[in-house]
């Protein structure tokens, strides 16, 4: 149902990195083209930072409390991202989970998620690439 969040449990490879998110998939995710996210193979979703709790670990992200990856097994979990510069349609804190982090999802929500593919490889944010079958 549009606009219903469920309460995820994310961790990183090691599990020194813990979190809860409150996600609403059917929202829509995210997959970009740019090398930063093709090299990890990122698929992400942002929520809200009311609707996500560290819980542990912290101190183990490169990048602190704002999110990182964990230096210990190298995984990306999570990232407090200021949005403001992208419009007035996303506009401040946001939290971009990596949802190969989220250890509770059932795979079936994960492949009815909406995905939305960002052609950031041309800087070119708001296009899908022509290519997207390799995202």
């Amino acid at each position: 149902m549009a606009g219903q969040t469920t309460r995820y449990h994310g961790s990183c490879h090691c599990k020194k990195v813990r979190f809860t998110a409150d996600i609403d998939l059917s929202a829509g995710t995210t997959k970009c083209n740019c090398t930063w996210c093709w090299k990890q193979r990122r698929w992400g979703v942002m929520i809200e930072p009311a609707g996500f709790e560290a819980l542990a670990g912290a101190e183990h992200l490169v990048g602190g409390e704002r999110g990182g990856f964990c230096r210990h097994c190298g995984v990306n979990t999570y990232a407090f991202v200021d949005t403001s510069a992208w419009g007035p349609a996303f506009g401040g804190d946001r939290v971009a989970i990596n949802i190969a982090s989220l250890d509770d999802l059932p795979i079936d929500d994960l492949l009815a998620a909406p995905v939305r593919y960002l052609d950031g490889l041309h800087d070119d944010w708001w296009t899908p690439p022509a290519e997207t079958r390799h995202l």
